[in-house]
């Protein structure tokens, strides 16, 4: 129903009003117990294999959504029914913040991708912690949080402002991302430079409070190896849970999508199968870095299960869709779900760990 119906009509409308109008009608359907025992009916997808223990926490499948869809935490009950094993809410910031002016939000149908510009628009770190402490959900809700979309906030008022927003949900979240690498902030800043990096996870005090949930760093998919390196090498210096592979990319080669056309867009983070590739082989890189004894969460570019167990294979633990949803609606969760569940069994497989443990003793 989605692609022939439900697709077409929002593809006709802006990028920006067409997110609008389903965030709205997600919300709205979240708050009526039809509505959510409907969705979980058409949508649901059930397998023991599927199911991991990962920081005390039962995964029930792989698949998350990725942060960026859900930021003010006012869909999570619909998205829960839609088959969805996590949620990563956010990015949140400590103060709320309308973004960036629109249009802001832009399909890419040929090379099946986006880029967005939204700049942090969200309700604040305050108001979602409360509505965070109100969820009921059976599934692991993790928090995305940012720096305050605003260049007059730098330098040591930064580092204050990602420890107000992380202390008002670390009480409330299951896991914690800190989102280092967002390319759309005012200033066009991020925290991927290694010695501000180490003095945000100082300042968190990530090695001193046993009791905080697991943290996790997001990385940007346009990363070289050496500085990755040298990333990966501060957050091991603090207590870092694993980390979230990729963010969106600045990069705009190799497109299908016309010159004219992306000159027309202008700047903005590139998401979806154009990062699909250079996302996996960020993953790889970590888990050589790590050797694999750290969580990996992949996303980047995932609308298929094989595309799901290529970025397991390569090192993750878990994965997160955005893009694929726009493209192929809500039944892409249980696709994947199911695709990895059929793999699981045609290779003799009892679980997501065998995939890796397999692929990695092939490869040496």
């Amino acid at each position: 129903m989605y692609k022939l119906l439900i697709k077409p009509f929002l593809f006709r409308l802006s990028a920006d009003y067409a997110h609008e109008l389903t965030v709205k009608a997600v919300s709205t359907y979240s708050k009526r117990k039809v509505f959510l025992r409907a969705a979980e009916t058409i949508y649901s997808y059930s397998n023991p294999a599927l199911s991991q223990n990962i920081w005390g926490f039962n995964f029930k499948n792989p698949v998350g959504l990725a942060a960026g869809f859900d930021k003010n935490c006012t869909l999570a009950p619909m998205l829960e029914k839609l088959g969805f094993g996590f949620l990563e809410i956010g990015s949140i910031t400590a103060l709320p913040s309308t973004g960036n002016p629109k249009p802001r939000s832009f399909r890419l149908p040929a090379d099946q991708s986006l880029i967005n510009r939204l700049g942090l628009n969200n309700d604040g770190a305050q108001t979602i912690s409360r509505r965070l402490k109100n969820l009921n959900l059976n599934i692991p809700v993790g928090v995305n949080i940012a720096k305050t979309h605003n260049p007059d906030i730098y330098g040591d008022k930064a580092l204050q402002d990602y420890q107000t927003s992380f202390n008002l949900v670390k009480d409330e979240a299951d896991y914690i991302t800190l989102n280092i690498s967002c390319p759309n902030t005012a200033e066009g800043k991020t925290f991927e430079d290694p010695d501000v990096l180490n003095a945000l996870l100082e300042i968190l005090e990530l090695n001193k409070d046993s009791s905080l949930p697991p943290v996790l760093v997001k990385f940007s998919v346009d990363l070289d190896e050496t500085r990755l390196s040298e990333l990966i090498s501060v957050c091991e210096s603090h207590a870092i849970s694993g980390y979230v592979a990729t963010n969106t990319s600045s990069n705009r080669e190799n497109l299908k999508t016309s010159t004219d056309e992306l000159k027309s867009i202008g700047r903005g983070g590139l998401s979806g199968k154009a990062i699909q590739q250079r996302s996996t082989e960020i993953i790889r890189k970590i888990y050589k870095e790590t050797k694999g004894e750290k969580t990996i969460i992949g996303v980047g570019g995932i609308s298929s299960g094989m595309d799901a167990i290529e970025k397991i294979k390569a090192g993750a633990d878990l994965i997160q869709i955005y893009t694929s949803m726009v493209y192929e609606g809500p039944s892409i969760v249980r696709q994947i779900n199911k695709e990895i569940a059929e793999y699981l069994a045609a290779n003799d497989l009892e679980n997501i760990y065998q995939i890796r443990k397999k692929f990695k003793s092939q490869s040496g």
